[in-house]
């Protein structure tokens, strides 16, 4: 990740927070949309997980310039959802969902830079947390 990308995620990010909620609802919605029996995977209540899902993109976004810190947490993270039931093809989804609701949720702020910027994110995060999986498998 430059720096570049890290402050285009942190600006975008920023008009992100106030709408929290209603940024993962739309998640949801479009993940489930894109492929229904992810929707069993969740079996707690939704808004208390989109708060959840907001709260660690947050820790994420914060500690971009540190990957020491970070990336070990999202590995942990990426061993847990091994018994939520996430197989490794479900990440895509995830992405997916995810840059389609930032380009939902910021309009016109959601321009190419951004969108490259969150896609080398989450494509940083989902590794790592596949690798988390697979060290755990393996």
């Amino acid at each position: 990740m430059t720096e570049k990308q890290i402050k285009s995620v942190r600006r975008t990010f920023k008009k992100i927070r106030p709408i929290a909620g209603q940024a993962a609802a739309l998640f949801y919605a479009k993940l489930f949309d894109l492929d229904p029996k992810l929707r069993s995977l969740f079996v707690h209540d939704l808004k208390d997980q989109g708060r959840k899902l907001m709260e660690v993109i947050e820790y994420a976004v914060v500690r971009l310039e540190t990957p020491g810190e970070l990336l070990p947490a999202v590995r942990e993270l990426g061993r847990r959802h091994v018994a939520y039931g996430v197989a490794d093809e479900d990440y895509e989804k995830v992405g997916e969902a995810l840059i389609w609701t930032l380009e939902k949720a910021l309009g016109r702020d959601f321009n190419a830079e951004a969108r490259a910027a969150w896609t080398a994110v989450y494509g940083l995060l989902a590794e790592t947390m596949r690798d988390g999986a697979r060290n755990l498998k393996g």
